[in-house]
């Protein structure tokens, strides 16, 4: 690997976040709890005057009531109007009127349900928590015949590192000194070890296997491929696009009609309480509440189907996104190619061609190389020493065995070397390839054919009728013949190939100011892309680091599984709203009656608990069986 410019920022570390599960919110509604049973004990059972039961529903709307009517204020001051501002009107209106158990009762229900929405949106861990946690902090500098341990950030370009076993390579480099394996799946998603000689080309973030390998940095930690992901994937996290959620949405003119409803009663009535019987009758709980359960419910239900959801916000989003873009290895295809053709020029045979093929194929990380090892192994081939080895991008694999320079490269560049070669290469043909040269003219062509998923062309084709998907774009890093062969496998016809990780999230970005995005991957170059996505899907657990980028992990790599995500989506929105609006239009009923004067402010918080109860109960339907979640079946 080429150097890069040394003149540039150390890689930010940033701090991994601790999961808070008792939060703020957590602790108001635990008190609010807590007093209003209090109030309820003393005032009902031990009969004690209100004078004297007071203080504990006061000490609920002040240490508990206060801190969420400030928060409420600070938004609406940033034009931040949520579907639960009525309730901080109520928790205010209830402590002027004296109305203290029906503005602790608003209390409970505002904290309750937030704590529940921040109990089911809580992630997992931090994306890029995973990625600073899993490089070094520490070197090891070879001076002479010592090793000194020095901070990665004192690294230095041509200076000599070691790499102890089952360490975590701190660089980009070479290898110097040493032979051994690294597992470079952090980057590929293909978990296989690369074996690594001297003149071997390493990544930073690798997992050293069972030796000590010594490597000259070709670039510093900051400047590295490891960094670049990283970087990508802040910018990816720090822009994503901020949807409003169900809640919001449907709370915004609902607040407007309580009030105008809240106003009319207490002008027409000429009392003040009846301002605050409507305002208690109407606090959103269906949207606070419902909203959350229902959301619960469908992680439940993901779960048991073997899909983890890490943003439980993405469920409300799911079913609206009308663009879907698929990696293509290990996502639309198996990830498994195998070899079919090995056209061999004349005066060579198959067996030579797979032996020294497989013999330079042992030390390299491109994806092929296993499957050319694999296939000598199967057929029984010796592998054969080889020496000075080196792998430069855009040259290919490069080697000697017996005194001959075996390179393995790609058609394009064999074209760059000469007529004689260009004239020899077989017509190119849909999949993949690779050619061999033996000391500089042609020696065989070897062709693969990774296929596609079973299902992968019933999934794509019912995308649009199904889902109301407009439009599927295959984005791949791979070469353009043999994307666009697979494209026409699986029937789509949107195809963009050769992308790095940072295409990738270019084309998300630009793609996601058209309409919602979903993005389907599988390896840890996909991260960045499904960061930048309305919806990021990940496969099975090839990377933890893909894993935490994504908002849903798919952990049988199935296709049949997203279309059930979708799904599963689709259902709790239905539910979600059934419930919200259903316990709106209830609660409207009850504001005209409190309006009228038919129901006082404690009587209004008991019957706005009842149309709660049923929101609720309605949300809980999610978590009970139902009709498979297919196409198949109309789930």
């Amino acid at each position: 690997m080429s150097a890069r410019s040394s003149a540039s920022q150390p890689v930010a570390q940033p701090a991994t976040p601790r999961r808070q599960f008792f939060t703020l919110t957590t602790a108001i509604a635990l008190f609010a709890l807590l007093g209003i049973a209090a109030y309820l004990i003393t005032r009902y059972l031990l009969h004690l005057p209100f004078n004297q039961c007071r203080w504990t529903l006061i000490a609920v709307l002040a240490a508990g009531g206060g801190p969420l009517v400030f928060d409420l204020t600070r938004k609406a001051l940033t034009g931040d109007f949520g579907a639960d501002l009525l309730a901080g009107i109520s928790i205010v209106t209830s402590l002027v009127l004296g109305e203290y158990l029906a503005g602790s009762i608003v209390v409970l229900m505002l904290s309750g349900g937030t704590a529940l929405e921040e109990y089911a949106t809580q992630r997992a861990s931090s994306v890029l928590g995973a990625l600073a946690r899993r490089m070094p902090r520490i070197a090891h500098r070879r001076q002479g015949e010592q090793l000194l341990n020095i901070d990665v950030s004192e690294i230095q370009i041509g200076e000599q590192l070691v790499v102890f076993p089952h360490e975590v390579c701190p660089a980009d480099g070479v290898v110097v000194a040493g032979s051994g394996s690294m597992d470079e799946s952090y980057l590929t998603g293909e978990p296989f070890l690369i074996q690594k000689v001297n003149g071997a080309s390493v990544l930073s973030g690798s997992l050293n296997g069972e030796t000590v390998l010594t490597i000259s940095v070709s670039s510093l930690p900051a400047d590295s491929r490891y960094a670049k992901i990283m970087r990508v994937m802040r910018e990816a996290e720090t822009n994503r696009p901020q949807l409003r959620r169900i809640a919001d949405r449907l709370g915004s003119w609902y607040t407007v009609v309580a009030l105008g409803v809240a106003g009319i009663g207490w002008i027409l009535g000429g009392d003040p309480t009846r301002f605050l019987a409507v305002l208690v009758i109407a606090t959103p709980c269906p949207l606070l509440l419902a909203i959350p359960i229902a959301i619960i419910g469908a992680i439940s239900v993901a779960a048991s189907r073997g899909i983890i959801i890490k943003d439980p916000s993405m469920l409300e989003r799911i079913d609206t996104c009308r663009t879907i873009i698929l990696d293509k290895t290990g996502t639309l295809t198996y990830g498994r190619p195998a070899l079919t053709d090995v056209l061999c020029a004349s005066g060579q045979t198959r067996e030579r061609i797979l032996q020294m093929a497989a013999s330079l194929e042992q030390y390299s990380k491109h994806p092929l190389a296993k499957t050319i090892r694999e296939a000598a192994e199967h057929e029984g081939i010796a592998l054969a020493a080889v020496s000075e080895i080196g792998e430069k991008p855009g040259l290919g694999l490069e080697g000697t065995i017996d005194g001959r320079h075996i390179q393995i490269t790609g058609r394009k560049r064999s074209m760059t070397l000469g007529d004689a070669i260009a004239a020899k290469l077989p017509p190119p043909s849909a999949g993949m390839e690779c050619i061999l040269l033996v000391d500089g003219s042609y020696a065989a062509t070897l062709r693969f054919r990774d296929a596609p998923r079973e299902e992968s062309r019933s999934f794509v084709t019912h995308l649009g009728p199904r889902h109301r998907v407009n439009r599927v774009l295959l984005l791949s890093g791979d070469r353009e013949a043999e994307v666009r062969y697979l494209a026409g496998e699986v029937g789509i016809s949107d195809v963009l190939a050769s992308q790095s990780p940072e295409d990738k999230v270019a084309v998300v970005k630009s793609e996601s100011k058209l309409a919602k995005t979903m993005f389907v991957g599988d390896g840890i170059n996909d991260a960045p892309a499904m960061q930048a996505a309305t919806v990021g899907v990940a496969f099975g657990q090839n990377s933890d680091i893909t894993a935490e980028a994504a908002d849903a992990v798919v952990l049988e790599t199935s296709l049949s599984k997203v279309d059930e995500l979708i799904h599963i989506g689709r259902r709790m929105r239905r539910i979600a709203m059934q419930s919200a609006v259903g316990g709106m239009a209830a609660s409207m009923i009850g504001m005209l009656l409190a309006a009228a004067g038919y129901l006082p402010p404690v009587a209004g918080a008991v019957t706005q608990e009842v149309i709660d109860v049923a929101a609720v109960l309605n949300a809980l339907r999610m978590v009970f069986p139902h009709r498979e979640l297919s196409d198949d079946s109309g789930g």
